[in-house]
């Protein structure tokens, strides 16, 4: 079992479009068993995911972190074959509290280890920047892969990630958003070229009126041929 977490400590970078294109990519493409675990209070991958997400029990996402609740029972199946998800609520608003109190550095890493058995690749939706819940994440990933607009201020965001991490992690840069006829993003993509890239494009912003992701209804577009590749790349990363 491998985690890769999608962090960012921006928002509004594309980050859980990420997270759940990636994690259907792995169950439909790669036949992986796959979870992805939303730990954003803003549960936007949960919304996107979930069968029925006004439907399920209110603030008990946190629950699994202070050991009231084993992470098995709040996992839904999704409606892609392999697929599953642990939706988020409001109540993880309080997880870096309760990381705080708990002193338990790798409580995350801990949850992940029991789930081994039942999954070969989860992925994280993580909440942005730098907190209490993203040093749990960065000590229990394996790959952290980091969508940055081509833009200066998300660049620079990127270098504070990087310079808190320190050299031992695992990060994967990805150009999200990106308008190659902005000369701005043409540029960065120039310093940057073996960065992976994922376009700015109308089908990719349908994944959220649609509550899908964007291979399953546009198989065939340079969207969901650049999730694939993505996809590819990290897979080979994890190998090595």
């Amino acid at each position: 079992m491998s985690t890769i977490a999608i962090y960012s400590l921006k928002g509004g970078v594309g980050k859980t479009t990420l997270a759940v294109n990636l994690a259907w990519v792995a169950a439909t493409a790669s036949s992986r068993r796959t979870l992805l675990w939303d730990l954003d209070p803003q549960a936007a991958s949960s919304f996107l995911l979930s069968a029925k997400p006004d439907a399920r029990a209110k603030d008990q996402a946190q629950s699994v972190f202070a050991k009231d609740v084993e992470p098995d029972k709040l996992i839904e199946k999704t409606a892609t074959p392999r697929l599953d998800l642990l939706p988020a609520d409001a109540s993880l608003r309080g997880l870096d509290l309760l990381f705080h109190e708990l002193d338990k550095k790798k409580r995350l890493q801990k949850l992940l280890t029991g789930l081994r058995k039942e999954y070969d690749r989860i992925l994280l939706d993580c909440p942005p920047g730098l907190t209490e819940t993203s040093d749990q994440v960065m000590r229990a990933a394996d790959l952290i892969v980091v969508p940055v607009i081509p833009s200066p201020l998300s660049e620079r965001a990127l270098v504070e990630v990087l310079k808190h991490l320190g050299s031992k992690a695992q990060v994967m840069p990805v150009h999200s958003m990106v308008d190659r006829r902005r000369k701005l993003h043409a540029d960065a993509l120039a310093r940057h070229p073996d960065w992976p890239v994922i376009p700015m494009a109308s089908l990719i912003e349908q994944v959220t009126a649609r509550r899908a992701p964007v291979g399953s209804f546009a198989a065939r577009s340079a969207g969901a041929q650049a999730f694939a590749q993505l996809w590819q790349a990290i897979e080979r990363r994890i190998a090595q």
